[in-house]
């Protein structure tokens, strides 16, 4: 598979361009301002009809729509979460997902059975809250929700999407104490990616295969 990855030059991004590498698949990332990478910045509409134009043509069989932010941790009720935080927070993982969708579905219509990887997290369910982290949950919530819907409509041209959990990774954002590797991460992603079809689409999963709760 061509496959396209927001936000591959560290954390899940990379270890996951790194692992479908390996798996013979032919990776393109993207980041903000990094050389070696497509560059990107997937909040601004001019840069990703620059990306468009760049890729005019080729064939993409899978979209994984990795870039996110986690601006609001530690911020408290009283005093913090401020309406910048707000906007540049769905900026990135919200209007930005859907922006990346949106000007690369003419690559993913190229082939048949294209496939959408959104990377949400399990603070995105309603089921499971307890509190704090209110920017970032609710982005998360939006983007699962995003994705659910694009699901319903992208079925009938052949598109499936699927929102996933990429556990509680050892990265910047998740920080030393979280449960598992980038490594582990990325492999069970791959195996998701690898398994998403129409039979499937709209599911909402964790980074392992199980069925997360809404």
């Amino acid at each position: 598979m061509t496959i396209l990855i927001t936000g591959a030059n560290r954390g899940i991004g990379a270890a996951l361009a790194t692992t479908l590498t390996e798996r013979g698949h032919d990776v393109i990332g993207t980041a903000r301002s990094t050389p070696e990478y497509e560059p990107l910045d997937v909040t601004d509409p001019a840069s990703q009809a620059d990306l468009a134009h760049r890729l005019e043509g080729k064939p993409l069989d899978a979209l994984i729509c990795n870039a996110g932010v986690y601006l609001d941790k530690g911020q408290n009720l009283a005093g913090g979460y401020p309406v910048d935080m707000w906007q540049d927070s769905f900026a990135v993982n919200v209007t930005g997902v859907f922006l990346t969708i949106q000007s690369l579905m003419p690559n993913l219509q190229m082939h048949e059975g294209g496939k959408i990887m959104i990377i949400s997290s399990q603070m995105a369910s309603h089921e499971r809250a307890p509190g704090g982290s209110y920017i970032y949950r609710a982005s998360k919530a939006a983007a699962l929700n995003l994705g659910r819907n694009l699901a319903t409509d992208l079925k009938q041209i052949g598109v499936a999407v699927g929102i996933y959990h990429p556990g509680w990774v050892q990265t910047d954002m998740g920080g030393e104490s979280a449960e598992i590797t980038p490594v582990q991460a990325a492999e069970g992603l791959a195996d998701r990616l690898e398994a998403l079809s129409l039979d499937t689409t709209g599911c909402f999963e964790t980074w392992d295969g199980r069925a997360h709760p809404y």
